[in-house]
């Protein structure tokens, strides 16, 4: 059984990266620029209550968590299947089922790699240690009878029952669960699903906001408010700042309980915002394109002439929860999703989307910006849905096998030798027309 999880585990790696753990929403992509299909991942969870035996497999499993993690470093081991050579024949200590030890041991090998990498980019890393009681397994359980079967010792299973909505999730046509998830109190399911990929004609641009997103190209843009979402926050801080409690402890807790209020209002809010993105464009078979903005918490630093209250609300503006819903909702109906680097996006709320050049701002005009060549007044927001558009159209066609793309002025052929046919004026064109050495 040993072998045959590594081998399993082994190639699942190799064509994935997934942590069955989180509980969020993941999604994979294969080929990209050919036809083939999509395999689309995502989870479904549901509240249960654990039995006196889950809680203790959950006691177990972080342990033989942490046993791996300290039989990793000191071996200095980080791969999986080094990792398993290793630390397999220690767990057998422990008592609970083989299938968790794996599971154990491919759960630490994720948490050393990830350490590795901070220590390899340089920056500070503390010795890891599992502090959350969780039971993650990709092995023997079975969805029958209304419930999921786990082993939980040797010859003895547990039935957890499924709510009504995770049974409708799981019992669609060509779904599979691959693995699931325990905690002290919600069950997490990972499914995956093989869709057909949609064919697209153009793109369209999404610019996030803290206050709306933006969605558009050239042809049409659209404002989704989300200001509420601003109001939901600055209302939590407001009630967390009024507690005169002087037990620290007691504050927290009540803190916590108000933070995942604010995270679960904020969640539903953009979800509606999404739903409705993915629906128009698989209506509309557009392909959507998303900025890279990672690096946005740098321009809200201390000392950058900003006020404090201006610094915590764009500090505590949750960007890239919108990207991981529209990603997992396009990505489950097959719609595609470009990713911009972050040369790619620099500049798209900048640039005029006309003749390329650098606009000009004014504090008078607030969120617009002129073009002192085309003489033109318009919104920075629809100005970075129409460049990513654009931009992502650039990416589209050049992953796109040879056939015929819409553009602006006609039909225009994306043959080979030809891998951008559409270009930002202004801006890619300088990249494309530089004279060749002959």
């Amino acid at each position: 059984m040993f072998q045959r999880f590594l081998r399993y585990l082994l190639g699942f790696a190799k064509h994935s990266s997934v942590d069955l753990s989180s509980g969020a929403s993941l999604t994979y992509v294969e080929g990209f620029g050919s036809c083939c299909a999509l395999l689309a991942v995502r989870s479904v969870w549901q509240h249960y209550a654990p039995t006196r035996e889950v809680l203790g497999l959950l006691v177990v499993f972080r342990r033989m968590i942490n046993e791996s993690i300290r039989i990793g470093l000191a071996n200095d081991a980080s791969s999986l299947r080094k990792l398993s050579l290793l630390s397999y024949n220690q767990l057998a200590q422990y008592d609970s089922p083989s299938c968790y030890k794996l599971c154990a041991i491919s759960r630490a090998a994720g948490i050393l790699a990830s350490r590795k990498k901070s220590l390899r980019r340089g920056l500070p890393s503390r010795t890891p240690y599992a502090v959350r009681q969780q039971l993650v397994s990709c092995y023997v359980f079975k969805t029958r009878n209304g419930g999921l079967e786990i082993p939980i010792a040797r010859g003895k299973r547990l039935s957890i029952p499924l709510t009504k909505h995770t049974l409708n999730m799981i019992s669609q046509p060509r779904v599979k669960v691959r693995s699931f998830t325990l905690t002290l109190n919600r069950l997490s399911l990972c499914i995956a699903l093989d869709v057909a990929k949609l064919e697209c004609t153009s793109t369209v641009g999404v610019d996030r906001n803290l206050r709306n997103l933006t969605v558009g190209n050239e042809e049409e843009t659209s404002h989704y408010d989300l200001s509420e979402t601003v109001r939901v926050a600055s209302t939590t801080v407001r009630i967390v700042a009024s507690f005169k409690r002087d037990d620290a402890r007691i504050r927290t807790v009540i803190a916590s309980k108000h933070g995942q209020r604010r995270t679960a209002r904020t969640g539903h809010l953009l979800h509606n915002a999404t739903k409705t993105i993915v629906a128009l464009a698989v209506q509309r078979r557009q392909v959507i394109v998303l900025e890279n903005i990672q690096s946005i918490r740098a321009l809200y630093c201390k000392g950058n002439g900003q006020g404090r209250k201006y610094r915590g609300r764009m500090n505590a503006w949750s960007f890239s929860e919108a990207q991981r819903q529209l990603e997992y909702k396009a990505r489950w109906i097959g719609l595609p999703v470009i990713r911009l680097s972050r040369r790619e996006t620099r500049g798209s709320s900048m640039t005029c989307p006309r003749c390329g050049e650098r606009l000009q701002s004014d504090k008078r005009l607030k969120r617009k910006l002129w073009c002192s060549k085309c003489r033109m007044l318009m919104d920075r927001d629809r100005i970075a849905a129409v460049n990513l558009a654009w931009r992502g159209r650039v990416r589209f066609a050049r992953s796109r096998p040879p056939i015929l793309l819409e553009a602006q002025g006609g039909a225009v052929e994306a043959v080979k030798g030809n891998p951008a046919p559409t270009v930002v004026p202004g801006v890619d064109a300088p990249k494309l027309t530089q004279p060749t050495k002959s």
